[in-house]
């Protein structure tokens, strides 16, 4: 860190600087940022996808501050966090987002900016405001921030109705550049929410992405549409997703029926309170016979199921795994229920036996990420104590690119978070009281590890 960009965050972090101090406070001339670079792109040709490893591929170097537009931020990320759309930008697969860059240097001078030779990652953070653009009124120097990362001009007519559905839709850090891994970050003012008072810089920037994703999958009528009773299963139930999905379905009166891959994380849940847990690997279940699907399993499955469940099926699934699970999500689901995919972390190309869909009237339902409304909602679920950071590791910048091959090989649980501008962890939390009130639970969502 440069003695400026020391120096700026001092005042915006100071509790007596007013927003002229932070505006007036010279901004540094560079910075530094975990980046891939365009010139790399084709470093793992003919590299299986398992090993791609992202600490060849993803950097800290230092670059330009990003510009600052209409309606665009300037925000010092003290924290962020890693998502798998990171680990897909830093092993280039299924295309190198160095095309969504130039895509949208097609759209004029504003797009234009952002097609550079590195592309800065994240699409996570927690920091503080140092800069309005022309148009911003909501927010102003010194605003303490959490960031969701749908980044959307709401000009198409589509967005208004769910800015999702926007045909210039795109995910920050990962369709745009500018992203949360630097000491300065450039966002939209409508991508920008009140950081939760009780929390550190590292547990409020690992909650935008995966929070919002599961909020608008299971509660948002967009989506899911969870009601009280509801059962829901839930693959991956110690993952980012999964654990706060398990949280917002035991929270709206739901019941979670969840799976997981060793004794180990059934224990967690139990822990937790959560005793509708599946391992998976203990019941051997092999979905797949090669190239083909099993059917038996996927009833031996729905069996199991059914024995937390008493006798019923689930009314909805939670999906995010994709090929290696779909037939069966499609199967143990009831008639007139509901697959609400996000993801297909284990293979995009899905395939189930429709008989089972069409003649049970069940629905399969796409979710992208959350508009502006869900994740402002999510965010107020956590300020309000009812829903937890799921963080069971935090890294410092440099080592982002061995978070992100962790998360690549599996070999973690939860959210796990990066240091940005923040000195250690445990910084940021403004109400102390607040934080001592539910210290227990929001230690007890860290045990996933």
């Amino acid at each position: 860190m440069t003695s400026a960009m020391h120096d700026l965050l001092n005042v915006a972090l100071s509790p007596d600087a007013t927003p002229e101090d932070i505006a007036n406070t010279p901004l540094p001339e560079s910075m530094r940022a975990a980046v891939v670079r365009a010139d790399e792109v084709d470093m793992f040709d003919g590299v299986d996808s398992a090993d791609k490893d992202p600490r060849k591929s993803l950097h800290v170097d230092e670059v330009d501050l990003p510009p600052l537009g209409p309606n665009e931020v300037l925000i010092a990320p003290m924290a962020s966090a890693l998502n798998f759309n990171t680990v897909w930008t830093s092993i280039f697969e299924p295309m190198s987002t160095f095309g969504f860059l130039k895509r949208f240097a097609r759209e004029g001078e504003l797009g234009a900016r952002h097609d550079l030779p590195y592309h800065i990652v994240g699409s996570d953070a927690a920091g503080v405001v140092l800069r309005t653009g022309p148009g911003v009124t909501r927010w102003q120097p010194g605003d303490r921030v959490t960031v969701h990362c749908n980044y959307v001009d709401m000009e198409g007519p589509e967005g208004h109705d769910d800015s999702m559905i926007d045909d210039r839709q795109r995910i920050w850090g990962f369709e745009t550049n500018f992203g949360s891994m630097a000491e300065v970050s450039m966002v939209k003012a409508n991508q920008l929410m009140p950081m939760p008072t009780h929390l550190t810089w590292e547990e409020a920037g690992s909650l935008g992405l995966t929070l919002a994703t599961s909020y608008r999958m299971l509660v948002s009528q967009n989506a899911g549409g969870m009601k009280q009773g509801d059962t829901v299963l839930i693959w991956g139930a110690t993952g980012g997703l999964g654990g706060f999905a398990v949280q917002l379905v035991r929270n709206g009166g739901g019941i979670p029926i969840c799976v997981v891959s060793s004794p180990d994380k059934v224990e967690l849940l139990n822990d937790l309170g959560v005793d509708t847990v599946i391992d998976r690997k203990a019941e051997g279940y092999q979905f797949w016979d090669g190239d083909t699907q099993r059917p038996d399993e996927w009833k031996r499955f729905g069996k199991k199921i059914r024995e937390f469940t008493g006798g019923r099926d689930v009314d909805m699934v939670f999906e995010h795994p994709g090929r290696a699970t779909f037939g069966a999500s499609v199967f143990v689901t009831r008639k007139g229920g509901k697959i609400i995919t996000c993801a297909s972390t284990s293979g995009y190309m899905h395939e189930y036996d429709n008989r089972y869909l069409w003649m049970n009237l069940k629905s399969i339902v796409s979710s992208h990420f959350a508009n502006y409304k869900e994740a402002w909602e999510a965010n107020r679920l956590v300020d309000l104590g009812m829903i937890h950071p799921i963080l069971t590791r935090t890294y410092n910048l440099d080592e982002a690119a061995e978070g992100a091959w962790a998360m690549h090989t599996n070999a973690h649980t939860g959210k796990l978070g990066v240091l940005v501008n923040a000195r250690q962890e445990g910084e940021g939390v403004q109400d102390t009281a607040k934080r001592e009130a539910i210290i227990d639970d929001l230690n007890a969502w860290k045990t996933l590890q």
